[in-house]
């Protein structure tokens, strides 16, 4: 028998994390060096990712379709920067250095996939990502600090976090030094860090013309990708 209830289909943008059980108490300090490399790799990479969505902005206008390559060239430097992301200031929830890869990694504890849309309005895209997102831009800013460009999907330095000192990196700072001390990640503080994450996740593949679902206003908080049922559930607790 029908409940009356509707659950949501799963988003297009699924955000997983898995907290590493054994992190050094002290390898954090020395993490943005170690990154270097991966640093001077983004830059280029997140300048290719303004032109090919400048591309594909055209090529929805005209085909309704964003071309797969394109697609997936995005995708995967979203991948890259959620990945370097976690492994620093965005989490410092693993210490497994994050690989030199566009494609997906099942095994690193970072991960991310967006699922390419059949066809996308054209309508829509003329006004998504500037006057749809503004409420989102604003929430996003202050997770990420976005004075010097967080949440927006033009971030050419860094990615859509743009290595800002806001309130996600603030958390990931406690979360750290609580292990560096007591040697115990907080779990409740982990599951918000990941949540905050996802939430930046969504805007900035919505920003970027990837999907035309609106971000949920809402924070999906822990490591998994919570399914309609876990949302339904949640909702009849509140």
């Amino acid at each position: 028998m029908d409940s009356g209830t509707t659950t949501a289909p799963a988003g297009p943008v699924r955000v997983e994390a898995e907290l590493d059980e054994r992190l050094s108490r002290w390898l954090w300090l020395v993490k943005w060096l170690l990154l270097v490399p991966h640093y001077v790799v983004l830059v280029f990479l997140w300048i290719a990712f303004l032109v090919v969505s400048v591309i594909a902005f055209f090529a929805i206008l005209f085909t309704a379709r964003y071309p797969r390559p394109l697609f997936d060239f995005n995708t995967g430097v979203l991948r890259w920067s959620w990945r370097v992301h976690y492994y620093s200031a965005g989490a410092f929830a693993t210490d497994r250095y994050p690989p030199f890869s566009l494609g997906e990694e099942p095994d690193y504890p970072a991960r991310l996939h967006i699922a390419r849309p059949g066809r996308l309005s054209r309508g829509l895209v003329l006004v998504k990502w500037w006057l749809l997102a503004i409420p989102h831009y604003v929430v996003v800013g202050f997770l990420t600090g976005g004075g010097s460009g967080g949440g927006r999907a033009d971030a050419g330095e860094g990615g859509p976090w743009a290595w800002s000192a806001g309130l996600i990196t603030v958390l990931a700072f406690f979360a750290i030094i609580a292990k560096t001390f007591t040697d115990r990640y907080p779990g409740g503080l982990f599951d918000l860090i990941v949540g905050f994450n996802r939430w930046v996740l969504r805007v900035v593949a919505y920003a970027a013309l990837m999907t035309d679902a609106y971000p949920p206003f809402r924070l999906d908080q822990g490591g998994a990708e919570p399914d309609a049922g876990q949302r339904d559930a949640a909702r009849k607790r509140w």
